[in-house]
């Protein structure tokens, strides 16, 4: 329970800037007795200033209108509740835990092979998500995957020493050989999950992209099936840009997720809100899942996604 309450201050302290640009805007407006058609305009104009996009800001009014109507909220006051439902209503469909192999589980280790484009912070948010891990009661090993950045390697290798976990990396190689030779050691050492680092690169960077794909394929040859979760690591601070992130590399290597980092450091957490209208008029399905969000550069501000709590933060 303290846990769960300290990870809700968290988030909470974490969506503060966005939480400006919403409940700001919003507070300004509750000073209504009455709600009009002119409130939920400038709420709209609010949910825009947070980057949920023009299309989701639109479509989340006409459902906070609707739910207005049907439920006879005449108070302005009385939005807030319904906007909170109403976010958690559209966030849901992202909500979709990771779920790993039961420790000691046959068969090899669980690969992870986390993607991103510079500066998006792939590094310390595979720390986290192993520090996470380990309190499911997994064993994780990291592969360092981005073999050109030597400060990424020995960035990986600082988490690995913070977190008591074996680093399998070397010096200017292959990054395809470094995840297999990680995969043999994972199995060779029964670890339950395999954390795989790559190197940042943009969607326009055709060589890199095609460089992504074969270390996928080199993974597959390691361990048949790996990698069996693919990550893509966005900065909430791209904001609407986040949108062309997924769709590139979700063509290049079937994201299996989603991994949301610095929501403290911007206004634009309301972007979760722009993925959950992206993935709800794609073709493709199920909806691709975000499955961590951070919120600090603390060890333990990573953890996953859960539409009621990011809702609360993002409102109350």
């Amino acid at each position: 329970m303290l846990a769960a309450a300290s990870w809700a201050k968290r988030l909470r302290a974490g969506l503060a800037r966005t939480r400006q640009a919403i409940g700001g805007g919003l507070g300004s407006l509750l000073g209504r007795r009455r709600i009009d058609e002119a409130l939920f305009e400038e709420l709209e104009a609010a949910l825009i200033c947070a980057d949920c996009g023009v299309d989701a800001a639109h479509a989340l009014i006409a459902r906070l209108r609707e739910r207005a109507r049907r439920e006879r909220i005449e108070q302005a006051d009385g939005l807030r509740a319904a906007l909170k439902g109403s976010l958690t209503e559209w966030l849901s469909p992202l909500e979709r835990p990771l779920q790993v192999p039961a420790p000691g589980g046959a068969g090899g280790p669980f690969v992870i092979m986390v993607a991103g484009v510079n500066g998006s912070g792939k590094t310390t948010s595979i720390g986290k998500l192993a520090k996470w891990l380990q309190g499911q009661g997994r064993s994780v090993m990291l592969a360092a995957g981005d073999t050109f950045r030597a400060a990424a390697r020995e960035q990986l290798a600082a988490w690995g020493e913070r977190n008591g976990v074996p680093v399998i990396g070397q010096q200017g190689g292959d990054p395809g050989a470094v995840v297999f030779d990680a995969i043999s050691a994972a199995r060779a050492r029964s670890i339950d999950v395999l954390i795989a680092d790559t190197a940042g690169r943009l969607p326009t960077q055709l060589h890199l992209m095609e460089e992504i794909r074969k270390v996928k394929r080199v993974a597959d040859k390691a361990l048949s099936g790996a990698p069996h979760e693919i990550l893509l690591v966005l900065d909430a601070g791209t904001g609407q840009n986040a949108l062309a992130q997924v769709k590139a590399f979700d063509e290049a290597l079937g994201l299996t997720g989603l991994l949301l980092t610095k929501l403290d450091g911007t206004a634009k957490g309301g972007v979760v809100c722009a993925i959950a209208r992206a993935q709800s008029i794609a073709a493709a399905a199920p909806r691709m899942p975000l499955r961590f969000i951070g919120v600090g550069e603390g060890i333990d501000d990573l953890r996953p996604f859960v539409a009621r709590e990011f809702a609360e933060a993002l409102v109350d």
